[in-house]
């Protein structure tokens, strides 16, 4: 079982940056995909961004292209999501978690870290 904790969240103005990291342990971490969450009050969790470990491929939701780059680190086990440009709506609760191969769910998951932008 791979547990994943998030980190480097926290209050920014509208406009700055942020950058997020997943961190893995208690395993050999090889997993298909890793992606990054986030769910605001009164909302629905969605999808943020993710990337394909082996390949390095990576995805965006409309709303993170052009300012969110996702990026892992091989060597840390460790996956990185850098925010650009946020904008009040990208409030939320941001969670990663990992897809142990192509077709399975997204089977293990962070604690989340909490995103606040202000205006």
């Amino acid at each position: 079982q791979v547990q994943l904790t998030e980190s480097g969240g926290g209050l920014v103005q509208a406009g700055g940056s942020l950058r997020l990291s997943c961190a893995a342990s208690g395993r050999t971490f090889n997993p298909y995909s890793v992606a990054w969450f986030r769910q605001a009050p009164g909302k629905e969790r969605e999808f943020v961004s993710g990337i394909i470990w082996s390949f390095g491929y990576t995805y965006y939701a409309n709303a993170a292209k052009g300012r969110f780059t996702i990026s892992r680190d091989i060597a840390n086990d460790t996956v990185l999501l850098q925010m650009d440009s946020l904008k009040l709506e990208d409030t939320a609760v941001y969670y990663c978690a990992q897809q142990t191969t192509a077709t399975s769910k997204f089977d293990s998951w962070g604690q989340g870290t909490q995103v606040t932008v202000s205006s």
